[in-house]
């Protein structure tokens, strides 16, 4: 017999997938944020998680008035905002199912504010980010890539406000561009980036796919003196910096979830101070030793001087004859040459010399007295 799907349980698998709202897609032992945005009305209310696929039936997961009921969820709720946020942790395959958002109306019937199904798979996530909390500066720009394998229509939406689709637009007069590209491990990628960011862009935001969606915050702090210094003098550095690409072909650009603006510019002056210390530090090291090996040289040369100096003074290349030393005829024959021209040399007593000594000895003599 073939298999086939009564009537009455299509319609209610259709009905389910309809009123499952958001869909959520979490790896097993991964977390998942997600906000749940409430009217002025309910800021004294309790809000609470709940967890059930029928709305008479959905029991309690964790309350603003019991915000540590359980391990493995939390609830905070921010009252300024107007927006409570439940963090779900180490999350298994049985945590799958359809959750509520919902504000508790004391002697009356709560109020269900959002529905979301909730996906726990052990493979990849068919739409994940990553990470969901993504911070920027004033006048500048953030990047936020979502990473999908299922089809559809690609949108970036702010929570409880419009869309942008397509390939560019703008979200309460910020600048939005959407690209499709593909990342080296051949993940189709979305890629959102915001530019000219003001305060008011502080906000949570859905990465939409198809039907599965994930929630984002964006966090836009003011900027310092120091970082529009930094901006105003990158600016002039480089005054027509290029625009992101549209194209949904373009190659991918290698960006991460950060902010982009004036604290792009600061990692720029910063390598470039580095870049020319680091050039400063090498020419001095070079000058230095340059230096050293000359003045070393210099002094190598003068104490070999000085030392040739101090043997050819020290150095009596006719020493005083020694009384006790008996000398070859020849040396004392051109000792007595030198020495003899202004002054007879006396025979000395204690020196013996030899026959042919005594024979120079005597004519010397006899040619001094004529």
């Amino acid at each position: 017999m073939a298999n086939h799907v009564s009537f009455p349980l299509l319609l209610f698998i259709i009905f389910y997938r309809v009123s499952a709202g958001r869909h959520v897609s979490v790896q097993t032992g991964g977390s998942i944020t997600i906000p749940c945005s409430y009217d002025q009305y309910y800021i004294n209310h309790v809000k609470y998680w709940c967890k059930g696929t029928h709305w008479t039936h959905c029991s309690s997961v964790v309350r603003t008035d019991h915000p540590k009921s359980t391990d493995r969820a939390s609830i905070s709720d921010d009252i300024t905002q107007k927006v409570f946020t439940v963090i779900m942790t180490d999350l298994e395959p049985d945590d799958s199912n359809t959750y509520r958002c919902v504000v508790e109306i004391n002697g009356g019937t709560d109020s269900m504010i959002q529905l979301l199904y909730l996906s726990v798979t052990p493979g990849t996530p068919e739409l994940y980010v990553d990470q969901q909390e993504v911070t920027g500066v004033e006048g500048g720009s953030v990047t936020v890539h979502c990473y999908y394998t299922n089809s559809g229509d690609m949108k970036w939406c702010k929570m409880g406000g419009d869309c942008v689709s397509g390939f560019s637009g703008t979200l309460n007069g910020t600048s939005v561009t959407l690209k499709r590209t593909s990342d080296a491990n051949n993940r189709t990628v979305l890629t959102v980036t915001m530019s000219g960011l003001k305060m008011e862009n502080t906000d949570w935001y859905w990465c939409r796919v198809g039907e599965l969606e994930m929630p984002v915050h964006i966090t836009v702090s003011q900027q310092t003196a120091t970082q529009r210094a930094f901006k105003m003098t990158s600016t002039t550095q480089d005054p027509t910096p290029q625009q992101p690409s549209a194209s949904p072909t373009a190659e991918p650009v290698q960006t991460d979830n950060t902010s982009q603006g004036a604290e792009g510019n600061m990692e720029e002056v910063h390598q470039r101070s580095v870049k020319v210390l680091l050039i400063s530090l090498g020419m001095l090291v070079v000058v230095t030793a340059g230096i050293l090996v000359t003045w070393n040289m210099w002094r190598r040369h003068k104490d070999n001087k000085a030392k040739d100096q101090t043997t050819n003074n020290s150095v009596d290349p006719f020493p005083e004859a020694d009384d006790d030393v008996t000398y070859s005829t020849v040396i004392l024959q051109h000792k007595t040459q030198l020495k003899g021209q202004t002054k007879s040399a006396e025979p000395d007593d204690n020196v013996v010399y030899s026959s042919l000594a005594l024979q120079v000895t005597t004519q010397q003599r006899a040619a001094a007295a004529q």
